[in-house]
């Protein structure tokens, strides 16, 4: 693929730059910028079109481009330097050296004529000179063996080339009986074509390109000379001087007409008198060049892409898929400016990889970085030395000439000078292309690589350096594919435990349940625990769901719900009975009236019943509980909600203990001041804050998912942060104490009926007061010194409750109420 402009394409640019619809000159100066550090963007205000940017990069190309790059924040001292000279100054012309690569752009300021130079052949340089060629500042500062670019100096151009567009037939044989190349080689280096444009020279001469050049006949010359002039015939214009080719033609006495090509056909006027310089000073009024703008395209890799950029056809490509341009600079554009705006985000992209690669990826990006390098360094070396070997008699010759020269007393200094005055009598004088004193190495050009050879050393010792290399990079390759192994290793094993904790923490899993619309949890030791939400799940439960081998938990208070252990069959241990009464309180009328504790008992599923006695009914919610009755005692209201993150991830809801042994970021409710709703709402708040993951939290525990968990009626939040799995591990039981279990005999004889919603004294009064006369009457006379009457009704009060709740009977329970027919 094209990496830089020809002189052929500089040509061609720079004459559109000076005539036609893409000209600048007499273009206003606007800033300058540096937005790389071989390139400066020049804005542009041209008479009649408007703004434009012109685009030169320093050993590559000059062009007008609407692919900018952004500008640095703050300018270097180059362009800075550019503004204070030509900012606001007009440009007088653009022309091109001698059909060289480089461009003279002259600008007039205020009465002060400058130059901006632009070199475009590696390595490339742009620089100002002022009106008596006075280098006013270089981009790059270098000085040469021949030149020296550095403020204050003169300006030289490099030793000039003989252009195409002068060449005669005599030039051409001049060049060929020096050379020792072959034909194409010899029209590309000396005459400033290149590879392409020379063998497109060739093949329209018709002249074997590989045909050596001291056989080359004047017939030959002719021919490529008068093919060169074809070439390059859409780049004159009108009205241009033609006075070199004039004589060019007059040497060769061939006509153009019979010698050029279809596709290069010009005006009769064009051809009688054809451009031999490109000096848009001297033409801006003529025409524009007779272009055609293109990219030639082939397929790369499976893909169709652009390879080379073009002003004018080649025979050469005539098989190639093209795309043509209205304009030159719009083709460079393309082919330089997109490309190199696109590098520029690969760039940045690349930057932005890195820096968010973890420890893991940038370590294996430097160790196959350093893999490549050492699989290029043996295979750089196992060639040299087989080249080496190859050119065995080439060296020893070489070597022995070269001792003997040292043996005599030569210094190295005069071998070399000796070397440069035979390299045209002596061939293997030309192969050597550098001496090096300090290391007593010369380095020779054999097969087209550069070897180093040691000339204290034998041919083969020489091949043994080479091969010593190759064993040194093959160890550290196989070390570097070992640190990549591990690397790989490391990075897979971080990459699962990743994995899993991103499965846990951010991937929803979610499966239906039977009792997803009741009220429930696990408990601490595992038991699963079901209550009723209202009369129709309570209804649910007992016909649908409740076994006998099941407890059934309720409070002492109406409106609560009918709360069931499914035990399985096992023993169910004490922590679990606490849970499931606090689970039974806290989701009672006794959180909605303001409470925070309760009394609470459980009996076994066959004491539940849904047959009321004669003449009376049980409505849908209520209940008929017979027999022994063991209760909890002022239960403190209480639940939490918690996240379970592990298996299936959902919102869970309960007593704090259980919530604590099952879920992750536990939140404990109270009662308080606000609704079921509000607190919901907040809750999620607050989980996807903690989590930093809205959309994840929102699956598991939307607000209407939370008030699930929520009991009925106003309530507030303990903390306002979530408590960690494991930063606190405390047993509920121990922070409030859990009562014994009260066990009663049951009466068999004695069945009464009382509603929830009435006073549980009222059906029971007599009783208890012929009880409470029998059992405190001795202990009331001998504490009558001792206690006011106040206290001992206050004590006779408390034991006619405790005495009627552990008589055994039966009791009708409901969310709101037993009525009698």
């Amino acid at each position: 693929m094209k990496q830089d402009m020809s002189s052929a394409d500089v040509a061609a640019v720079v004459a559109e730059l000076s005539a036609g619809p893409k000209s600048i000159i007499d273009a206003k100066i606007g800033k300058i910028y540096q937005p790389a550090n071989e390139e400066i963007r020049i804005n542009l205000y041209v008479f009649h079109q408007g703004r434009d940017n012109l685009v030169i990069e320093a050993g590559k190309r000059i062009h007008l481009s609407k692919y900018l790059r952004a500008s640095p924040t703050l300018p270097q001292a180059f362009p800075m330097l550019l503004r204070k000279y030509l900012m606001g100054g007009r440009i007088t012309s653009v022309e091109q050296h001698e059909f060289d690569r480089i461009v003279k752009i002259g600008i007039e300021r205020a009465g002060v004529h400058n130059t901006l130079i632009v070199e475009l052949f590696a390595p490339g340089n742009i620089l100002i000179v002022d009106s008596e060629n006075k280098i006013i500042l270089p981009m790059n500062p270098v000085t040469m063996k021949d030149r020296r670019l550095r403020s204050g100096e003169i300006y030289e151009l490099p030793e000039a080339q003989i252009s195409p567009l002068k060449v005669k037939v005599s030039d051409l044989m001049e060049a060929f009986s020096r050379s020792t190349a072959d034909i194409v080689r010899t029209v590309a280096t000396r005459f400033n074509l290149g590879g392409v444009l020379a063998e497109e020279v060739c093949a329209r001469a018709g002249i074997d390109k590989s045909k050596p050049s001291k056989e080359a006949t004047e017939e030959d010359a002719s021919r490529l000379c008068n093919a060169m002039h074809g070439l390059f015939s859409p780049l004159l214009r009108i009205g241009a001087e033609s006075k070199g080719l004039e004589e060019a033609e007059a040497e060769t006495e061939l006509k153009p007409e019979t010698e050029s090509k279809p596709e290069t056909e010009l005006k009769s006027e064009t051809e009688s008198k054809p451009e031999t310089e490109i000096k848009p000073e001297a033409e801006v009024e003529g025409e524009a060049p007779k272009l055609r703008p293109q990219h030639v395209k082939k397929e790369i890799n499976g893909t169709l892409e652009t390879f080379d950029v073009l002003p004018f056809d080649l025979i050469r490509y005539s098989g190639f898929e093209k795309e043509y341009f209205d304009s030159f600079n719009t083709a460079l554009d393309e082919f330089f400016g997109k490309k190199a705006l696109e590098q520029v985000e690969e760039v940045k992209a690349a930057q932005k990889k890195e820096k968010n690669l973890g420890v893991y990826e940038r370590r294996l990006l430097q160790q196959e970085e350093s893999l490549a390098k050492f699989e290029k360094e043996i295979e750089k070396n196992n060639t040299l030395a087989e080249t080496v070997y190859a050119n065995y008699q080439v060296i020893e010759e070489l070597l022995s000439v070269l001792n003997g020269a040292r043996s005599k007393g030569y210094s190295w200094d005069e071998i070399r000078s000796i070397l440069k005055q035979a390299k045209k009598a002596v061939p293997a004088a030309q192969k050597i292309t550098n001496i090096d004193p300090r290391t007593g190495t010369v380095a020779v050009n054999l097969d087209g690589k550069s070897v180093n050879i040691d000339i204290r050393k034998t041919v083969p010792q020489n091949a043994q350096e080479y091969y010593e290399k190759v064993k040194k990079f093959s160890k550290k390759k196989d070390g570097a594919i070992k640190a990549i192994e591990d690397t790989r290793k490391a990075m897979e094993k971080k990459a699962v435990a990743k994995a899993a904790k991103a499965g846990r923490k951010l991937q929803a899993s979610r499966k239906k349940h039977w009792y997803d619309r009741f009220r429930w949890f696990v408990s601490s030791d595992g038991f699963f625990v079901v209550g009723g939400r209202d009369a129709d799940t309570n209804e649910d439960i007992f016909k649908k769901y409740l076994e006998k081998r099941d407890l059934v938990f309720h409070t002492q208070t109406p409106g609560a719900p009918l709360t069931v252990i499914k035990t399985g069959g096992e023993e169910v241990p004490e922590s679990t009975l606490y849970e499931a009464a606090q689970f039974a309180v806290s989701y009672s009328s006794l959180w909605k009236a303001g409470h925070f504790s309760g009394d609470c008992y459980w009996v076994k599923a066959e004491q539940v019943s849904k047959t009321p006695e004669s003449g009376e009914y049980v409505k849908k919610g209520a209940f008929i509980i017979r027999g022994e009755r063991n209760y909890f005692k002022d239960i403190p209201l209480g639940v939490a909600v918690g996240l379970e993150l592990k298996g299936e991830t959902r919102v869970i809801g309960g007593p704090v203990s259980s919530v604590r042994k099952h879920g992750d970021y536990i939140l404990e409710i109270v009662p308080g001041a606000f609704n079921q709703n509000d607190i919901s709402k907040k809750i999620y708040r607050i989980y996807a804050d903690e989590l930093n993951d809205p959309r994840f939290v929102k699956q598991i525990a939307s607000p209407d998912q939370i008030a699930m968990m929520v009991p009925p009626g106003e309530s507030d939040l303990k903390s306002q942060k979530p408590e960690r799995k494991g930063e606190r591990i405390e047993d509920e039981r121990e922070e409030y104490g859990v009562p014994e279990v009260e066990d009663e005999p049951e009466d068999e004889e004695e069945e009464t009926e009382q509603e929830l919603g009435r006073n549980p004294r009222e059906g029971t009064e007599q009783k208890l007061g012929n009880d409470l006369r029998e059992g405190t009457e001795q202990k009331m006379g001998n504490d009558l010194s001792e206690e006011t009457e106040e206290e001992l009704r206050d004590k006779l009060a408390n034991q006619a409750t405790e005495i009627k709740a552990k008589k055994g009977m039966e009791e009708g329970i409901e969310m709101h109420g037993v009525k009698k027919a």
